[in-house]
Order: structure tokens, then sequence, then C-alpha cells
């Protein structure tokens, strides 16, 4: 099997970007759809509509306040119909950026990215999800190409709310573990070829920096302030996490999501804490030593992330919901990147072992 390695085209980090956006967008092309939610678009549209202006960039801008869904994107595709553009500009939080590369899927013109908040590593990553009208995961899409550029102004990232960043902590955090297990099943990653050794280099080392920093950069989420240890975290969360995953591969954190997103009170929490779940069952299923579990548990304390189902807002922890949670997580193509203690594929009851006995270890 091949081995491959994907990337943006570009990654571009700093407190000065959105200053400079006009100038990365002409080398795209000369006119620009950009998807973006209403409260980004008072925040940033003067600023953006300057450094464009000053490199005869065009912008049309199409305010996405949905959801991603079927009939979400149908809107979307149907308001930029109306504009000839040349590339897309997806701007703000996850929904706006899998919205505008579900557009660029469709119209296979130049993606760039520009987060506002650092709560996942989408920025970099080729694939979308898309939702049912309950907010069930019913798809994920996937790009034939990665986003031209990636534009990260720490400044924008460091004015929003602190659970904004602790989210894509916990969805970053995930990716060392799971990338081990791909590269250790003889998995396959998010290109459907054989990991590669650099995504698993880039997670683990995206779980170092994680460690190191995570605590002082979540003391200055908010404040706009960006310190070395923010603009070190920044880029663990939106571009190690990213290369790593996609790259390196996912297992069963990130296969708990088919899972959580059917149950009440796990299915309205963000990515980032159903995951962040995901990994401590995962570690359970690994055998791990007390010493690390202790230390991981300890961490998720302090921060501020679930350690069991309960603290995942479900109310009622039963066989018929870890039933729930098991079976389809199970049917998710990264549990097969996993490699069970017993030597074969992993079980529904070897699952709601490890989920119980993490209730047992935090109740």
């Amino acid at each position: 099997m091949n081995l491959v390695f994907g990337s943006p085209g570009r990654y571009v980090q700093g407190t000065e970007v959105l200053a400079q956006a006009g100038t990365y967008l002409a080398h795209c092309g000369r006119k620009a759809v950009v998807v973006i939610d209403s409260y980004v678009l008072g925040l940033i549209r003067q600023r953006l509509d300057d450094t464009c202006a000053q490199s005869d960039v065009e912008l049309h801008y199409i305010t996405f306040d949905g959801e991603i869904t079927a009939d979400g994107i149908a809107g979307l595709r149907a308001a930029a119909a109306e504009v000839g553009f040349d590339m897309i500009l997806a701007v703000g939080g996850g929904k706006c950026i899998d919205a505008g590369k579900a557009l660029a899927h469709t119209s296979g013109r130049a993606l760039i990215t520009m987060p506002t908040v650092a709560s996942n590593d989408a920025p970099t990553s080729k694939n979308y999800v898309v939702y049912d009208a309950h907010h069930q995961l019913s798809e994920v899409g996937h790009l034939l190409v990665s986003p031209r550029y990636v534009l990260v102004d720490t400044s924008l990232i460091a004015q929003a709310p602190r659970q904004f960043l602790l989210a894509g902590i916990a969805d970053a955090l995930t990716k060392k573990f799971e990338a081990e297990q791909c590269y250790k099943s003889g998995g396959v990653n998010m290109f459907g070829a054989r990991p590669a050794l650099s995504g698993l280099v880039l997670a683990r080392e995206c779980y170092r920096i994680i460690r190191q920093y995570a605590e002082p950069a979540l003391a200055q989420a908010g404040t706009g302030e960006v310190t070395v240890a923010f603009d070190h975290l920044i880029e663990a969360v939106l571009l190690m996490s990213g290369l790593g995953f996609e790259s390196g591969g996912l297992s069963i954190a990130h296969a708990m999501t088919r899972g959580l997103s059917k149950i009440p009170g796990a299915q309205q929490q963000v990515h980032g804490w159903q995951v962040a779940y995901g990994l401590l069952v995962q570690l359970v299923l690994e055998d791990r030593d007390a010493e690390l579990m202790g230390d991981m548990l300890s961490f998720f304390q302090r921060i501020g992330l679930p350690r069991n189902l309960t603290e995942l807002g479900v109310p009622n922890v039963d066989n018929s919901v870890l039933m729930q949670v098991a079976e389809p997580t199970l049917k998710a193509p990264h549990a097969r990147n996993f490699s069970s203690v017993s030597g074969g594929a992993l079980t529904c009851d070897e699952l709601i072992g490890a989920m119980r006995a993490l209730e047992g270890l935090t109740h």
C-alpha cells in the first residue's frame, strides 16, 4: 500500500495575518466568495475589505449561520451560484469552515481558510462533516485537494472565549494515541493509505506541546494577548493536530463520536468533548498503566474536560445507553485502526467493559 502525506498548500500564523490576507488571496484569484457568520462579519469586515482592496481582490459575502446539513449546503451553493468566483474564503469556526469546504468540493475552486477560534483542526484538513436535522452525523465529505492557504491570525483567536480553545485542545490531545494505534494496527489514514511516519511524529509532538503549554495558554484565552505559550499551542492545535490525524490516522477516540452523537446529553456536546471522553475509553482498552491513567484524569480535571459519561452530560448511564454508543462506534471506519489487547477485532463487550471501567475509575 502506498504511503500518503497530505497538507495545506501554505500555513501562515501570526498577529497581523488578517491585515495581510489580501496578499495571499491575490495568489489564488481576483474574486472571492467569503463564507462567514454574522457575528464574525461584524468583527472583521472592515479590516478584510481594506486588505483586499489594496490587493485588488473583490469580495462577495455570504453569511452562514445555519447547520452543516444537506439543506444548509444546498442554500449556500445556490447563493454562491449567483457570483462568478475564483476562490472561497471560509472564515470563523468549524461550521463556516466546513461550509466553505462543502462549497469548494462542488465548485472545484481554491479554498482559503481563516479560523477565528481554535476549537478544532478543521482549517488545515480536507474533510468536512455533514449532520442530519437531529444533529447526528450523516456523512463525512472529502475535498480532492487540501486548502490552498490557512491564514491564522493569533490576535483574533486570542480574543475568543476559553471554551473554544479548550475544545480545540481536547480534539488535538487524542491525535498521538490514535496515530500510534493506526500505525501499530496496520490501519489506513484519512487518504485511505498507509500512515506516514511524518504524521505520527507530528501527532506525538502535538501532544508534548499541549501538555507543556495548555494551562498557561488557557489562562490567556479571551484576553487578546498573544504570548509565546499561546502561539505554540495554536500551532499544535491547528497545524500539528490536523496533519497528524490526516496523515497519521484516527482510531477509537474519534470512532466513538458515531455512538456518542446518538445519545441525549452527549450529542449536544462539542466534538472536542466527545473525543476527549473517547480517548479515555481508548486508553482503558489499551490497558494503560495506572500512572498514565492517573496523570491523564488529573489533567482532564484541572482544565475542565469530561472524564466519564455523566460529566459528558448523559443523565442515565445504563446498559441500553452503553449499547447505543458501542454499536455505531464499532461500525465507524476508524474503529478498524485498533489493535485489541486480546489480539482479535474489538468487540461490543470489550468496548462496553472499557466504558464501565472508566465510570468506576472516576466516580
